[in-house]
């Protein structure tokens, strides 16, 4: 029983905090699409496509567990780190990769958008990733922000 409750209390606290996330990642997105609004809406079409956010959420848990306070130093590299894990699902999901349709139930991004818009959407991704990254560095101690930088880097090169 005391089990039981225990396992109800962790799963209730794991749908908050990615609930959480969830709304960071929407946060984080651009936002003002002008020209390129078709690329915009196929990034956000792939990042809030679902997902466990287990990388975000142990980047925020490992954070605080050291005694991080602030959520706008840890919020831009939680972001970014998702973002480039979606990065390498809608590249890997391209026709010349595994060629795949749908993802989690959902169409994928190049089914919806197209293979062009698919390519660019994961390499915008990439790359905002990276823009989103520097916002928080912004935020944070010049010291901590060259190591956040090289880890986040260090992702991307462990993604292939």
């Amino acid at each position: 029983m005391r089990q039981r409750l225990a396992e109800q209390e962790f799963k209730q606290l794991l749908k908050d905090k990615t609930n959480n996330i969830e709304i960071l990642l929407q946060e984080q997105l651009p936002q003002n699409p002008s020209l390129q609004k078709t690329i915009f809406d196929a990034m956000e079409y792939s990042v809030m496509a679902g997902g466990k956010r287990l990388r975000p959420l142990l980047m925020q848990e490992t954070y605080l567990l050291f005694g991080g306070q602030e959520r706008a130093v840890i919020s831009s590299f939680m972001a970014a780190m998702e973002m480039i894990h979606t990065y390498s699902l809608v590249h890997d999901d391209l026709p010349a990769m595994d060629n795949d349709a749908f993802r989690r139930g959902k169409k994928t991004t190049h089914a919806q958008f197209g293979e062009d818009m698919g390519i660019l959407a994961g390499d915008a991704l990439l790359n905002y990733a990276y823009e989103t990254a520097v916002n928080g560095i912004l935020c944070a101690r010049k010291m901590q922000s060259g190591r956040c930088r090289s880890l986040l880097a260090k992702q991307v090169s462990m993604v292939w």
